[in-house]
């Protein structure tokens, strides 16, 4: 079994070693190492040699040799399997080399191919370089040619142009001395003419001379002729010339005396018959712009009852009523035979519009007591108020101004019930303003600022109950308060000539003004005079300390001075009313008398729940 094996594994080896060389052989890329073949082959015959004497046996057995040419066919298969194996192995391990080759030359081409890549990216750079450098160095050189050339031009222009400057200078030279030498002929020709009147001047005097010495003979010839005329008439009159004189005048004094008197009774005579006329004339205006029905219509309103039985609700039992009335409202009520009718005097127009309302209120509920009196007299303070809101804006649009201040608005409106000699504020403004604005499109200038000044001017006089000084003064103020422009307060301010007007605007609203307030019937002065004495009354009495409110009533015939019952007692009541009548007639001048009531009330309220 040994001797078998022993076969068996050198057959293996040769085939293997056969296989080998056959490998070897055929890889093209690796040189075969050269390869002793007779060597090789003898080693091969030992082996086999060595092999078959070790396998020898002592004794021919049959058996045994059939057993072993059985094992030798079955190594001999074996070899040939493994020969096969060999084969395969050689031919894979071919194919793989042959892949392997293959792959290699592909890596070289490849990394070849990116060489050559590489170098032409690089000489394409290098081409670029040089282009752009070649760019750069020619924009260069175009540059520089072009300034050396605009340079250049520069120059010739400079040049050329010193050139013509010089060209004129040369003709201005030749141009000067052509003229000097005009002028100086023309000095020559002067200068004879000159020299040859000045010979005849020195004639003209000669002969001059010559006629005021004969001049001077002649009137010495005539003042002696004159002495003897003089003396000849003092000797014929028998008068010396200053008493000839005397007489003279005193002739002529005379007849113009006389002319004189006679002129003066002539006009004096035209003048009493003009004066007639002029009188009738006057006396009818007077009538027309004092009319008799105007003043009550100023300080009396006259509220319409629905029945006379309306009345006796208004007095109220014992008169509560109506005293609660005029206490809360300080306007009088007057109430007499006029059927379905009273009437409410107040000289402060505010005042009585408010009492108007709050009576209507009072009347249209049906509840009047004192505690609805106070209530309605609230409401128709706000009432007002807002009237005087709506009138301001109406007179606004009227006049066409906008962009007023609001609080500028609602002191406009408070000239509703203002009046000025008996003219409304508000009106008067009203018509100021479209007089000012027509006065300016005639005069062809912006109408703006003359409207807006013409409409403001008054605007102090809503405030001259509450702060001292001239209106004119605290209208500009005000205006310049709420934003008015320059133009504009100079117009207000020197509408009255406490500041002299500077401009045409503040000329046209003066002009304005007198127009509105000059014409016939616009005013009167007897019914301003009475307001201001009613209001010097009620200030007379509101300076005191403790006092509360003050209504001058009556038509400035009574006084009514509510005073805090926290701080005036009953003893001081009296006094207060003593001072206010003692003040009274000593700075206020008025017809028959005036009484003083001072009033303390004391009230006590609770609410039940």
């Amino acid at each position: 079994m040994s001797d078998a094996l022993v076969v068996v594994l050198i057959i293996a080896v040769l085939v293997a070693v056969g296989a080998l060389l056959v490998v070897v052989r055929r890889r093209p890329s690796v040189a075969p190492a050269p390869v002793d073949e007779d060597a090789l082959r003898r080693l091969l015959d030992e082996a086999v040699s060595r092999g078959v004497a070790d396998a020898r046996p002592a004794e021919p057995d049959l058996g045994r040799f059939a057993l072993l040419s059985h094992e030798a066919q079955a190594a001999a298969e074996a070899a040939d399997a493994v020969r096969r194996t060999a084969a395969e192995a050689a031919e894979e391990l071919s194919n793989r080399t042959r892949r392997d080759s293959e792959q290699l030359r592909a890596a070289a081409q490849a990394e070849a191919e990116r060489t050559i890549a590489a170098a032409r990216s690089q000489a394409a750079e290098l081409r670029a370089g040089l282009e752009n450098e070649r760019g750069r160095i020619a924009s260069e050189a175009t540059a520089a040619l072009a300034q050396d050339r605009r340079e250049l031009q520069e120059a010739e222009q400079r040049l050329r142009a010193a050139s013509d400057a010089l060209s004129e200078e040369q003709r201005a030279l030749v141009a000067d001395r052509r003229r000097i030498g005009a002028e100086e002929s023309e000095v020559a020709a002067a200068k004879k003419a000159l020299e040859a009147k000045a010979a005849g001047l020195a004639d003209r005097e000669t002969e001059l001379r010559d006629r005021a010495a004969a001049l001077d003979s002649r009137e010495r010839e005539l003042a002696a002729a004159n002495a003897a005329h003089n003396a000849e008439l003092v000797r014929v009159s028998g008068l010396t010339i200053e008493a000839a004189r005397a007489e003279l005048l005193a002739g002529q004094e005379e007849a113009v005396r006389r002319d004189a008197a006679m002129m003066i009774r002539r006009v004096e005579s035209e003048a009493q018959t003009q004066a007639k006329q002029r009188a009738r004339a006057i006396v009818a205006e007077a009538i027309q712009r004092v009319a008799s029905d105007q003043t009550a219509q100023t300080v009396v309103s006259v509220v319409h009852l629905p029945a006379d039985e309306v009345k006796g609700r208004i007095i109220g039992r014992e008169g509560r009523n109506i005293r609660a009335f005029e206490t809360v409202t300080g306007v009088n009520v007057i109430i007499d035979d006029t059927p379905e009718a009273v009437l409410l005097s107040c000289f402060d127009p505010v005042r009585r519009e408010i009492g108007r309302i709050t009576l209507e209120m009072l009347i249209e509920d049906g509840r009047i007591h004192p505690h609805r009196i106070e209530e309605a007299h609230e409401r128709a303070r706000d009432e007002v108020e807002l009237l005087c809101q709506r009138a301001a804006e109406d007179a606004l649009l009227d006049v066409r101004i906008t962009d007023v201040h609001p609080e500028l608005v609602a002191l406009i409106g408070r000239l509703k019930y203002r009046t000025s000699y008996g003219q409304n504020v508000l009106g008067h403004l009203v018509e100021t303003a479209h007089i000012a604005r027509a006065m300016a499109a005639e005069l062809g200038i912006d109408p703006t600022v003359v409207t807006r000044g013409a409409f403001l001017h008054d605007i102090g006089k809503a405030l001259t109950h509450e702060v001292p000084g001239s209106h004119a003064l605290i209208g500009a103020e005000l205006a310049r308060k709420y934003g008015e422009s320059d133009a504009v307060v100079h117009c207000i301010e020197a509408h009255h000539d406490e500041v002299p007007p500077s401009t045409v605007e503040a000329v046209l609203t003066q002009a304005a003004d007198a127009c509105s307030g000059g014409r016939p019937g616009a005013r009167r002065e007897s019914l301003e005079s009475y307001v201001q004495r009613l209001e010097r009354i009620e200030a007379i009495a509101g300076a005191k300390k403790g006092v509360e409110k003050v209504f001058a009533m009556q038509a400035g015939r009574e006084l009514r001075v509510m005073v805090k019952p926290d701080v005036v007692d009953d003893v001081e009541a009296h006094i207060l009313a003593r001072e206010v009548a003692k003040q009274i007639e000593e700075e206020l001048t008025y017809p028959g008398q005036v009484r003083v009531t001072v009033i303390r009330e004391s009230r006590a309220t609770e609410i039940a729940r």
